[in-house]
């Protein structure tokens, strides 16, 4: 969520705020020495220099002191030490604003656990562990060659848990292969996930919710579209997971030049990986389906709109309103939990609907930014969405529509899941089904969600993906 920010579309998906901009270092590839003069005689060589960055010793110290700037409120220290594209990119002021917001989802700030650092081309790449009231998340504090700040962020904290497959997978009765989405020159590194057999097979194109994804979606310890990947395969369905591009790419997700839309960031690469899939031999290109998780699901009804190699689409948690305002119902409901200052709450609230203003503004053009929870979002992106009403498209599908809601879900509520079922009341073709125990990633839980929830290790319940995968074959 700078041009196209990595996208800050932060997102429904993770409930945690991001700073920008957002260093996005890019490892150069090794030099091609394929093509060599015809060797001469053979001379001694030389020894090898050990070329690998080296982490600077100071790089922790100064990264720590950086956090605890922001922590106590010492916004215009860490403003100083800004290099001249963070200058541009967060005007004064911007970050203590930044910070709030921050602080309205994740609550207080406690404690650094534990950091570590590394060296990646001329900069050097703090990541500390910072445990929250309601949250863990992940400081990552870039420097310059010189010191100065190149870059801070916030992210969802990563754990290094290994995953553990649920117990509802059967990796004997299926196989995986590497895959490669292409739309124009984009390139998105993805798995296809095949029932042992000789087919063909129904098959599902995973889309991830907002933010910038792996092809597991992968939030703190769980991996939601990897569970959906194995679960529905042995249970007889295929499976496409890719790289969302705003992961693989960052800023360089739209050409030069271009306004950044949701077909960018959504729409182009799932139409590019269902086009993919009917090529596969063990496929049947007459039963392919979309899911769309959270935003994904907001945005199935585009993707399908015109798509005839599309049989359905199935809807997890879709929101069925604008971002802005499933936003403004997130940061009410995590300003009810104790320990948020009502003022503070306020103060959130209000900002929140003076973003809404700026979105809906009548004058808003392509070429403005949009101030987005702290991030400067490309207008172009709201505007490609203004009057879009995912309900409505959905009306218009004659394909088949499953659209699935866990209660415990704060992000995309139970408010959505009624607009769906108001707005396709009567449609033959549509399924839908309400968990009474599921939050936004279709774990199981007990009481109110919260975001902590996200940093436990779970999976995608099996009733679910029984259903998915019994709807699909019908």
């Amino acid at each position: 969520m700078n041009k196209v920010r990595k996208l800050i579309l932060f997102a429904i998906a993770t409930a945690t705020m991001a700073f920008a901009p957002v260093l996005r270092a890019q490892i150069a590839p090794a030099p091609d020495n394929s093509a060599k003069p015809p060797a001469q005689e053979a001379a001694p060589k030389p020894p090898a220099q050990d070329t690998t960055p080296k982490v600077a010793p100071d790089t922790i110290p100064k990264a720590r002191e950086v956090v605890n700037q922001i922590v106590t409120g010492q916004f215009e220290k860490v403003e100083a030490r800004y290099n001249d594209k963070m200058k541009a990119a967060l005007p004064p002021g911007k970050l203590a604003e930044t910070w709030k917001q921050l602080l309205g989802q994740t609550g207080g700030f406690k404690n650094i656990t534990s950091d570590s650092a590394q060296a990646i081309q001329t900069f050097q790449v703090a990541t500390l562990v910072c445990e929250f009231e309601r949250t863990t998340l992940d400081a990552v504090v870039s420097f310059e060659a010189d010191g100065t700040l190149a870059g801070i962020r916030f992210r969802p904290h990563k754990d290094t848990t290994p995953w553990v497959a649920p117990a509802y997978a059967k990796p004997d009765t299926f196989h995986e292969d590497p895959i490669t989405v292409k739309f124009g020159h984009w390139e998105l590194a993805g798995t296809l996930t095949t029932p042992q057999g000789d087919g063909p097979f129904p098959l599902v194109v995973l889309v991830h919710g907002s933010g910038p994804h792996d092809e597991d979606e992968s939030i703190g310890p769980n991996k939601p579209f990897k569970d959906l990947a194995w679960g529905l395969a042995s249970h007889g369905v295929a499976v496409l997971r890719y790289m969302k591009r705003t992961a693989r790419y960052g800023l360089k997700s739209v050409d030069e030049g271009d306004f950044f839309t949701v077909n960018d960031e959504i729409v182009n690469d799932a139409r590019a990986a269902v086009e993919l899939a009917a090529k596969q031999p063990k496929i049947d290109p007459k039963r392919i389906y979309i899911l769309g998780h959270s935003e994904g699901g907001y945005i199935a009804p585009r993707i399908a709109d015109g798509e005839s190699q599309i049989a359905g689409i199935i809807l997890l948690a879709g929101s069925a309103r604008p971002l802005e305002q499933v936003i403004v119902d997130q940061i009410h409901y995590l300003a009810s939990f104790p320990g948020v200052p009502p003022e503070q709450a306020q103060k959130q609230i209000a900002a929140i609907e003076e973003m809404i203003k700026e979105i809906q503004n009548p004058d808003l053009k392509k070429t403005d930014k949009v101030s987005f929870l702290g991030a400067e979002i490309p207008a172009s992106y709201f505007l490609d969405l203004r009057g879009y009403d995912p309900v409505a498209q959905a009306a218009k599908l004659k394909i088949r529509i499953l659209v699935l809601q866990g209660a415990r879900d704060y992000q995309v509520t139970d408010a959505d899941f009624d607009l769906w079922k108001k707005g396709l009341a009567g449609h033959t073709n549509v399924t839908f089904k309400l968990y009474p125990d599921l939050n936004h990633l279709f774990v199981t839980g007990e009481g109110k969600s919260k975001p902590a929830e996200y940093d436990k290790a779970g999976h995608v319940s099996a009733e679910t993906v029984t259903d998915i995968a019994d709807w699909v074959k019908k």
